[in-house]
């Protein structure tokens, strides 16, 4: 037997924000409802914090290099 409580009285409160920080926003919680990038972003965090992983100025110098 499903019983729902209430807790109070509802009372909705309306907040205005610009239409590219409501897509920033629904990107963000996609990502964040994505386990698998979940997992990549947890790597990618500890790939760093041991040091694995090149600067942008090092790359960009070994890719002018192979040109």
């Amino acid at each position: 037997m499903n019983e729902i409580e209430a807790f109070g009285e509802h009372k909705a409160h309306w907040i205005t924000i610009s239409s590219d920080e409501y897509e920033s926003m629904k990107s963000t919680l996609e990502v964040l409802s994505e386990p698998e990038l979940m997992e990549q972003i947890k790597e990618s965090r500890e790939d760093f914090k041991a040091g694995r992983f090149k600067k942008l100025q090092d790359l960009l110098k070994e890719s002018e290099s192979k040109d």
